[in-house]
Order: C-alpha cells, then sequence, then structure tokens
C-alpha cells in the first residue's frame, strides 16, 4: 500500500510538473505572406522571413534543391534570408523551416508574383459590390476551380491603424467556387492573361481599400510635410474613414513589404480628383517610397487611368480629366512605369456608377502592358493613340493623331469630341469624319462657326469610341489650356 501511495504521488508530482512546463514546440513564425499554397518569384532570390527567438538559427530548406540558407534572428527576433529559386513552373514544392524544431509551408507554386493596389476599383471583387455586379464575373467563380494549380490568390483585410503592423491576418488560397467570390476582379483578370502567355503560375496580393487616396498609402514621414494634410488623430477621425491619410499604409502595405514582388498594379485616383496639381509628384513620392521598401530595385508600376464618371463638377471647369492627365504626366517622373486608358470602357448608364462593371479590359489591359514592356512580348500592343497636333480653318478643326502602325479603326458615327469658339464654351461636335490619307479628324459643329479649340474625352463623363488598329483607345485630350 505504501508503494502504491508513493508512486501516485510521484505521477501527481510529475503531471504537475507537466501542467508548469511550456509545450516544446517551434517558436519561429514565418511572416504573413509565407504560408501554404503561396508563389515565389521564378529565378531569383525570393525573401522568407518571420521571427523567432532573440539570437536563434533558423534554417530555410526548399524542397526544390534540399539546400539550407541559415540565418539568425536579431535583438528584436526578426529574420529573413533570401533563397534561390528555380524557373517556373506548376510543380508543388514544400519549404521547411527550423528553430530546431521544424515546420513545413507546403504547395508552394514558382512563378510571377505582382503586388495589386490601389482604392475600390482595384479591391472590386468578383462577385461585384451592392448595386454594382462585376461582367461575367460568376462565370469567372463558377470557372475559378480550373486555375487551381496556375494562380493565387492572396488578400490584405481592410484595416487601418495610426502605427505601423507588422503582420497580416490572411493566407494564401486556392482559386475555387468558394474561394474566388472575394477575388479583385482586375487582378483575376491580369493574372489570367499573364498565365495563359507566361504559363507559369502567377500570385496577387490585392492590397486595397475602396475610396483611399494616394496619402492613405504614403507614410508619416512624408505626408507631414504635405501642408494641406492633418495628421492630428482628432482630425483624422473626422474624416471619412476611406479618406484618412498614412493608416491604410501602415496597416495593409507595412505587413506585405517584405515579400518579393515582380511588379505593381495600381487601380486609384477617383478619391484624388481635384488635387491635380500635387497628384503626379505625390504619387511618384510614394512609387520611390515602396520600391525602397521592397529592395527590388525600380519595379514595373503599372496604373490604370481613372475611368468616366460624373464628378458633377462645372462643365467649364471638369476635374476628373486633369486628374487623369496628372496619371500621364506621372509616368514621366516614374521610371518603369505605364498608364492604360479607360475612356471607352464604361457604359452610358454608369455615369454616376463610379465602379464599371467591365473589369476585364483594365486587367487585361495592365497584363498586356506588362507583357510587352516587362516580359519582352512585343507583338501585344501597348501604346494608345494620342493627340498629336491641329490646324483651324474653314469652320473645321483638323486633329492630327500620333496613332500605332495600324492607324484608326473608325471614320463614322464618332462620338466624343467638343468643340469651342471664342466664347470658350463647348458644344458637341456634330460632324466628325476621318481622313486617313491624312491620318486626321475634322471636327465642326453648327453651333461653333469660328472654332478655337477642340477636345475629345475631356470632361468627368465623356465616353469616346476611336480606336487604335490595335484596338486601344484613343486618349483625351485638349487643345486649349483654359
Amino acid at each position: 500500500m505504501f508503494t502504491s501511495l508513493r508512486l501516485n504521488l510521484t505521477l501527481a508530482l510529475a503531471a504537475s510538473a507537466l501542467m508548469l512546463t511550456p509545450a516544446v514546440t517551434a517558436k519561429v513564425t514565418p511572416g504573413s505572406l509565407i504560408t501554404d499554397n503561396m508563389v515565389l518569384t521564378q529565378n531569383g532570390k525570393a525573401n522568407i522571413y518571420g521571427t523567432a527567438d532573440d539570437g536563434a538559427t533558423v534554417t530555410v530548406t526548399p524542397s526544390w534543391n534540399n539546400r539550407p540558407y541559415q540565418t539568425k534572428a536579431d535583438k528584436q527576433g526578426k529574420w529573413n534570408v533570401k533563397i534561390d529559386t528555380p524557373a517556373g513552373s506548376y510543380t508543388p514544392y514544400s519549404i521547411t523551416i527550423s528553430d530546431g524544431t521544424p515546420l513545413t509551408i507546403e504547395n508552394v507554386l514558382i512563378g510571377e508574383v505582382w503586388l495589386a493596389s490601389g482604392q475600390s476599383n482595384m479591391e472590386m471583387p468578383l462577385k461585384g459590390f451592392g448595386g454594382c455586379c462585376t461582367e461575367g464575373g460568376y462565370d469567372e467563380i463558377a470557372q475559378a476551380g480550373q486555375r487551381a494549380g496556375k494562380i493565387r490568390f492572396y488578400t490584405v483585410p481592410l484595416k487601418q491603424s495610426y502605427t505601423p503592423l507588422e503582420d497580416a491576418e490572411a493566407a494564401w488560397t486556392v482559386p475555387s467556387p468558394e474561394s474566388s467570390p472575394e477575388y479583385s476582379a482586375t487582378g483575376w483578370f491580369f493574372a489570367k492573361r499573364l498565365n495563359d502567355v507566361l504559363d507559369v503560375p502567377v500570385g496577387i496580393v490585392r492590397c486595397a481599400y475602396g475610396g483611399a487616396k494616394v496619402e492613405s498609402w504614403t507614410p508619416r514621414e512624408i505626408v507631414e510635410t504635405y501642408a494641406d494634410v492633418s495628421l492630428d488623430p482628432e482630425e483624422i477621425e473626422k474624416m471619412t474613414h476611406y479618406l484618412r491619410p498614412v493608416l491604410m499604409y501602415n496597416a495593409m502595405f507595412n505587413p506585405v513589404k517584405d515579400f518579393t514582388y515582380d511588379g505593381i498594379i495600381w487601380y486609384q485616383g477617383c478619391s484624388n480628383v481635384g488635387q491635380h496639381d500635387t497628384y503626379a509628384q505625390r504619387l511618384a513620392t510614394m512609387v520611390d517610397h515602396w520600391r525602397t521598401q521592397l529592395g527590388e530595385g525600380d519595379i514595373p508600376f503599372y496604373q490604370v487611368e481613372i475611368a468616366p464618371y460624373d464628378y458633377e463638377s462645372p462643365k467649364d471647369a471638369p476635374a476628373a480629366p486633369l486628374l487623369r492627365e496628372a496619371q500621364w504626366k506621372s509616368t514621366e517622373i516614374i521610371p518603369n512605369s505605364g498608364v492604360v486608358c479607360m475612356n471607352d470602357a464604361a457604359k452610358p448608364y454608369e455615369r454616376f456608377n463610379i465602379h464599371p462593371a467591365d473589369k476585364a479590359t483594365p486587367g487585361k489591359r495592365l497584363a498586356e502592358l506588362a507583357l510587352n514592356k516587362t516580359y519582352g512580348k512585343t507583338q501585344f500592343p501597348v501604346v494608345s493613340p494620342r493627340y498629336k497636333s491641329h490646324t483651324l480653318k474653314d469652320g473645321t478643326a483638323r486633329v492630327a493623331i500620333d496613332a500605332p502602325g495600324d492607324g484608326i479603326c473608325r471614320n463614322y458615327d464618332i462620338e466624343g469630341f467638343e468643340i469651342a469658339g471664342p466664347d470658350k464654351v463647348f458644344h458637341p461636335a456634330d460632324n466628325v469624319t476621318f481622313e486617313w490619307r491624312t491620318n486626321e479628324f475634322v471636327v465642326s459643329s453648327k453651333d461653333v462657326p469660328e472654332p478655337v479649340a477642340v477636345r475629345y474625352g475631356w470632361a468627368d463623363f465623356l465616353p469616346g469610341n476611336v480606336h487604335g488598329g490595335n484596338y486601344l483607345p484613343l486618349i483625351p485630350f485638349r487643345t486649349d489650356n483654359w
């Protein structure tokens, strides 16, 4: 009996000791984007990162080469190591991360990785928003499983913070009818087109917040130099949530900046309408800072021209075309950048819908811009026709167009032109023809006997229907500077 009591006491003490002793588990924690199903950039060095105990040795071993890459956690417990990646393929790999106790990241693909950011037109999912449908969105959702081994998405949760955050509460997902409704529609069509042509996996990190301004995606140390922006928390709290400066940068960009990207696609600008004088430079400043944080040099930055929408600005002083003009000007100061024109991608009934249903057009045009400029697939046209010069004679304006080698593909039922006389009042052109031999539009209106200026698509909402022979739209323009 004594032996039995002693044994029971020994077992009880051992059990108590076990309850008081922490379980032996790995302290190493991968970063937010280092999850199952991720896509890593091909033929390069991909950053694998996370946290561990101060001074811990962390070993990262990818299955494609079984080579151990070692590093040590710093005093804050942060660690990162760049691993060599092979050519892209649909072969699923694994990566083992260990500080003595291993954990394994499964179903890793190697291909191309792009950061998709901006505001609601980049956020807008395949399922659409309330009252704003995505054209063909549910067809894409139904067929999403066909891309399960080819495309992956990481969707950064909508969040704001006054201080920079380190982690995002999300994970990479595999396309399916269940996972894809929330995917960025523009990002999805971009990824599909890249995958079709490059035939390697494509990963999209969607980091977009509806209504966000360019200042929302810029860090405090930069925004505090902008005299027109208050960073007083009391003032910020009074703002409409999506217009707040800095907070999306802190909560959404900062947690994903340590991943390795091949480029950035950007659809934003609506909330900066009316601030065209500062937009181009502030966008360039943001891009420069982002590239510094990402640490991959001047990776591509491709943006979408804001679509036609009636901001209800005065007809004689429309604000949206000036913001579009600033977007194009930004490409002159942002290296390795480009814009896709969207003047043709809104329906007449969408005058007061800031989210055009057609998201395939911006997605595909962004992809073709990347295919041409980044991947050398020059068979994909990316140069929109644009204004070259004009002359005024005999009650008409003759507008010469700088078009790609395949010219203009419309010479009748032309929409989008306006013309003004000395009174500076613009009237819709009622007679527009295109002369093939001179590559000129001949524009006139019965209400303007002595024209002095002509515009195309130069309004908040004035979709045009002129395309080049490559079917890219004529970029909106004005011949005046009123």
